[in-house]
């Protein structure tokens, strides 16, 4: 059976679900987009995502990829994200969709991803914010802690900043090309972007970071921290709900080499 093959990009609220991934117990953001896929694609049974996100984290452009029978598909590709939406539930929406070459991986050939997590630093919660930002009420020293973010840049073994996981990774080895933070009034917002992230990654950097501002890491620890591979020498994880995969890079010069890479399907990483 001939199949065609589409990347669909996704944006989600993550504050109902248990993560993308389909799940025994709970919902997965994944089953609702299957089940959105089968209404209109009866042979689809499943659709592979560049990144499996945690519990309460949410996505701007998270992106995955479906082959879909050649003969089941009759509407006009422009119209494919459209159709999709109507059998979404609100906080799921499939941004844009399109046609890809039959060799196309979300996962394998994805050469980067950014995400962004948002922090109120404000005696007040802001409640428009309420599932989207970590409060954190006392002050915190921004120069400090973009000084410790510096530290980050760069190739590293980041195991000391990952959750605990029940499998073993091949490598904890990753490369951080970007860790900014940005801060208008009290809303600090940090941007990681790098060549791939561990199981909670993400949080665990935000979580030492916040601390250094707060004073309870010193900033001349951040190295040693860094080098000692050690979770429990790094800070605390922050909340899932500041969390946000924000974009999914593709560079044609990494694909090949991805996918010859990923000779063995293990779990997805998650930030």
């Amino acid at each position: 059976m001939e199949k065609l093959k589409f990347k669909l990009v996704i944006a989600y609220d993550g504050t109902g679900y248990q993560g993308w991934q389909a799940q025994k117990s709970g919902i997965g953001i994944q089953q609702k987009v299957e089940e959105a896929l089968s209404r209109l694609f009866p042979s689809v049974k499943r659709v592979h995502a560049s990144s499996r996100t945690d519990t309460g984290v949410h996505a701007m452009g998270l992106a995955a990829h479906v082959e879909v029978a050649r003969e089941e598909f009759k509407m006009p590709v422009a119209r494919l994200a459209l159709a999709l939406n109507a059998f979404l539930p609100g906080d799921i929406r499939i941004l844009s969709a399109a046609r890809v070459n039959p060799t196309f991986h979300a996962r394998f050939q994805a050469s980067g991803k950014q995400y962004r997590y948002t922090v109120w630093n404000h005696h007040a919660m802001n409640p428009l914010l309420k599932n989207r930002a970590w409060h954190f009420p006392t002050g915190l020293d921004v120069s400090r802690m973009r000084a410790a973010a510096l530290h980050f840049l760069g190739r590293h073994d980041f195991r000391c900043f990952a959750g605990t996981r029940n499998y073993e990774m091949d490598s904890n080895v990753r490369t951080l090309t970007r860790c900014d933070i940005r801060k208008t009034g009290p809303m600090l917002t940090f941007i990681l972007e790098g060549d791939g992230f561990l199981y909670k990654m993400c949080r665990g950097i935000v979580g030492t970071l916040v601390q250094v501002g707060q004073g309870r890491i010193p900033l001349e620890r951040v190295p040693a921290i860094l080098a000692s591979r050690d979770r429990r020498e790094a800070g605390m994880t922050a909340p899932a709900h500041g969390l946000v995969l924000w974009k999914v890079y593709y560079h044609a010069a990494t694909a090949k080499k991805r996918w010859k890479d990923s000779t063995a399907q293990g779990p997805l990483e998650e930030g």
